[in-house]
């Protein structure tokens, strides 16, 4: 109950930062452009600090116990994503099921998990969070590459580990085994950067959000059952397998939090690059996260 609480206090403040972002697209304090530049700030610089400097704490085996146990849990919830999308969208691989199974699979973690994880388990959270980052990294690159192009291009799998949040987890996770501590002098300033994550990824959900027509949005049916399975059916699933293990709760619950976040914002630049309905891919990521806002603090009740 307490962590729901957490959760529902840290969602009711990335709603208000949100509801900012839109209100400074809305007056035209934050134009396209100007929001293109924050989502890439964001993506090279100040997300990876996040996770380069979770890694900055003291060596301790359990610690590194419970990233392992983390990556097990994330390979289990992705198991069970791509399971549950690949059996309900079975041998339709038209433009717009191709979209959706995308969708049902791959999450926003990085954009919406890591200011939530953050915000209720702290840089530990963070820590073990890395290992679900990795998993979706690398299987973005390979498994949601071939379910959007419909090739198989082992090649691509060379920009997962070229991801700014990869790069971040591989160079903390060494500090991390070595022992080697950065100084406080430059420590500081990362840390100082890297506290701007919440608030940065929410003023650009914002401005994607205003951008969206919403009426347009509430009219298609399709729209909710994949926000159903992205947001209730797999999360419900996932935190259901997770009870049958005895793990520390801030391992299963970041995980956890991670596979029950909204559509990943990389089916709308994926949907680009592979010439499928982008504007279609554009509304249910606006439309999962705003739905997000509801369905996440119900989940938490049940970590």
């Amino acid at each position: 109950m307490e962590t729901a609480l957490i959760s529902f206090n840290q969602i009711v403040t990335m709603i208000i930062i949100m509801m900012i972002g839109l209100l400074c697209a809305k007056t035209k304090l934050i134009d396209e452009e100007t929001s293109k530049k924050l989502s890439a700030f964001l993506l090279w610089v100040v997300s990876p600090l996040v996770i380069f400097t979770s890694y900055q704490r003291p060596f301790e085996a359990e610690l590194l116990k419970g990233l392992f146990i983390a990556l097990g849990l994330a390979v289990l919830s992705f198991a069970i994503s791509i399971l549950v999308a690949h059996t309900l969208y079975f041998k339709k691989d038209g433009k717009i099921e191709t979209i959706e199974k995308y969708a049902c699979i791959y999450t926003n973690s990085g954009f919406i998990g890591i200011p939530l994880v953050q915000g209720v388990f702290g840089s530990e959270g963070v820590f073990y969070l890395t290992a679900f980052l990795t998993t979706s990294n690398l299987l973005m690159w390979t498994h949601g590459v071939t379910i959007m192009s419909g090739i198989k291009d082992r090649s691509l799998l060379k920009k997962a580990f070229l991801a700014p949040a990869f790069i971040g987890t591989i160079t903390g996770f060494i500090t991390f085994l070595l022992r080697i501590e950065v100084p406080g002098i430059l420590l500081r300033p990362m840390e100082t950067v890297g506290g701007t994550n919440t608030a940065l990824a929410m003023i650009i959900a914002g401005v994607t959000i205003s951008k969206a027509d919403i009426g347009q949005i509430v009219k298609k049916v399709r729209i909710y059952k994949v926000c159903l399975i992205r947001l209730l059916v797999i999360p419900l699933i996932v935190v259901g397998v997770f009870s049958f293990f005895d793990f520390p709760q801030t391992v299963v619950g970041t995980i956890a939090i991670a596979a029950s976040c909204p559509v990943a914002a990389n089916v709308i630049l994926f949907s680009y690059r592979y010439d499928k309905d982008s504007l279609y891919a554009s509304e249910l990521f606006v439309a999962s996260t705003i739905f997000s806002l509801v369905t996440m603090p119900i989940l938490m009740l049940l970590i």
